[in-house]
């Protein structure tokens, strides 16, 4: 299926795996890819080395496009770009807006530049600063996330913007991906859904937890770090719900240590991390901390299997998601799913070529 997407980055089907973090690592990136979709690999939680080690290791596996994930407010997303591009990394992605400038040295670089985005207006901007494309994620998707639906920020952000748009948030099957082109996306990006495939390192006990959630066992909470986070509902995130400041506060310390030991960061970078999250947003000085340090509450859960200590993000999806195909198959089922939902919308005697 060609899109504007598939010819832009050149994959074979206009499906995107989201970089998540300690979940999209070179394993899953690479199968993502190997399957002819675009496999985004989450640089956030990696050392400057380890991202060098990661890309190439994904080299090492696939000869098909793939990109990486950063912060643009990261204080050493510079160097990120840099790898990137000594690397000949084909896409990045960024979780919050890049500036002009990080644009401009990417493109010229010929890499092609995907922010995420969560509003119209923010989807004007990086366009207008040169992005090649955007990728729009609504209130359904896990994570970080906005208050409006797939449904209704999609069509706004289409018909605000001239460049590609992919689809985020609700997205799992053939049908979605035909209902985004409908709207016209060039594509659809999944998280939840890549993170429930047998090509994922997240611990089976955890994949369990996902199978097993309701539509009704996904929610939204700002208790983490302030920001509207949507994951699972545990007795952790019921427990941040009610602890008061003090309490959230030497919680916090605790677990920005930890994070800090394990990414090699000093304290005064984590703090500049943390501001950057507060730059705009009323947020404490223990979301603060709890925003530098949220990698390390999902590394609890995805690498480490302690779903009592950390948070699992997740899309709505996950309530409707029962299995864990390979990448290969997912990608195979949804683009048999969408070809079997076109014929169907073509009605009776009518073939759609495919």
């Amino acid at each position: 299926m060609e899109t504007a997407l598939t010819r832009l980055v050149g994959v074979r089907h206009p499906v995107v795996q989201t970089g998540m973090g300690w979940v999209a690592g070179p394993r899953l990136v690479s199968a993502t890819a190997n399957a002819g979709a675009l496999g985004i690999l989450a640089s956030a939680t990696m050392t400057l080395d380890h991202l060098r080690d990661a890309v190439r290791e994904v080299r090492s596996r696939t000869d098909q496009p793939f990109g990486v994930n950063l912060r643009a407010d990261a204080a050493d997303a510079g160097d990120r770009v840099r790898i990137i591009v000594d690397e000949g990394v084909r896409v990045a992605s960024f979780a919050l807006a890049p500036s002009r400038e990080l644009i401009a040295e990417l493109k010229e670089a010929g890499v092609v530049v995907v922010p995420s985005v969560g509003a119209r207006r923010h989807a004007e901007k990086v366009a207008d600063w040169g992005a090649d494309a955007v990728i729009v994620q609504g209130g359904e998707g896990g994570g970080h996330t906005g208050e409006v639906a797939t449904s209704v920020l999609l069509p706004q952000v289409v018909d605000a913007v001239d460049i590609p748009v992919v689809a985020a948030g609700g997205f799992h099957d053939g049908r979605g991906l035909v209902a985004a082109l409908a709207y016209g996306a060039a594509g659809i990006a999944m998280g939840t859904r890549f993170l429930l495939t047998s090509d994922s390192t997240v611990p089976d006990a955890v994949k369990a937890r996902y199978l097993a959630a309701t539509v009704r066992d996904v929610t939204v909470t700002t208790a983490v770090d302030g920001m509207p986070h949507r994951m699972l509902r545990t007795d952790l995130v019921d427990a941040l719900e009610r602890a008061g400041r003090t309490r959230t506060f030497a919680r916090a310390v605790r677990r920005a240590a930890g994070f800090r030991r394990l990414s090699g960061l000093t304290w005064s970078r984590m703090i500049r991390d943390g501001l950057a999250m507060k730059h705009g947003r009323d947020l404490t000085w223990s979301q603060v901390l709890l925003a530098a340090n949220t990698p390390m509450l999902l590394r609890l859960s995805m690498v480490d299997g302690r779903t009592d200590l950390g948070v699992m993000a997740s899309g709505q999806v996950a309530g409707v998601i029962d299995d864990l195909p390979s990448c290969e198959e997912l990608i195979a089922r949804v683009m048999r799913e969408s070809r079997e939902t076109l014929d169907r919308l073509a009605g009776p005697g009518v073939s759609i070529p495919h």
